[in-house]
C-alpha cells in the first residue's frame, strides 16, 4: 500500500503545499520516477506530514530553524528553495538574517556568508519577479 493513501500523506501535501507552493511541488511531483517515488512519500509524510504540520511551532519558525540548519549543512539548493517559501511561512528577511548569524557563531562564517550570498541572489530575483 502506497504512503498516499495515508492521513499522514495527505497532511503532508497540503502543508508543503502551503510552504513552498503549488507549482514547486507540482514540479516535483511531474519529476518523480518510480526510482524517487517512495523518497517524495517519504518526506512529504515525515517531514511535511509530521515535523511541519506539528502546532508547537509557527510555520515563520519553523521556516528561520531550516534555513538555519540548511546552511550549516552546506545544502545550497534546499537553502534557496527555503528561503523563496518565506513568501508563504511570514519569515521576513530580518528573520532569515538573524538565522544565519546564529550559523556563522554556532556552525562557522564560510557556512553563514554563503547562505547569506545565497540568500540576496533569491530576495534578488523575488523581487525581480514581482517588479515583472
Amino acid at each position: 500500500m502506497s504512503d498516499t493513501s495515508s492521513e499522514r500523506y495527505r497532511q503532508g501535501m497540503a502543508t508543503r503545499r502551503s510552504v513552498l507552493g503549488d507549482a514547486h511541488v507540482d514540479r516535483a511531483q511531474a519529476a518523480s520516477t518510480e526510482f524517487d517515488k517512495p523518497f517524495q512519500e517519504l518526506i512529504t509524510e515525515a517531514a511535511w506530514g509530521h515535523v511541519w504540520s506539528r502546532p508547537a511551532l509557527t510555520k515563520r519558525e519553523r521556516s528561520m530553524i531550516t534555513i538555519a540548519l540548511l546552511a550549516a549543512l552546506g545544502q545550497d539548493d534546499e537553502v534557496a528553495m527555503h528561503v523563496r517559501a518565506t513568501a508563504n511561512t511570514g519569515a521576513s528577511r530580518e528573520d532569515i538574517r538573524e538565522a544565519l548569524l546564529h550559523v556563522a557563531i554556532y556552525a562557522g562564517v564560510p557556512a553563514a556568508n554563503h547562505a547569506i550570498k545565497i540568500a540576496k541572489q533569491v530576495f534578488e530575483q523575488m523581487d525581480a519577479g514581482k517588479a515583472a
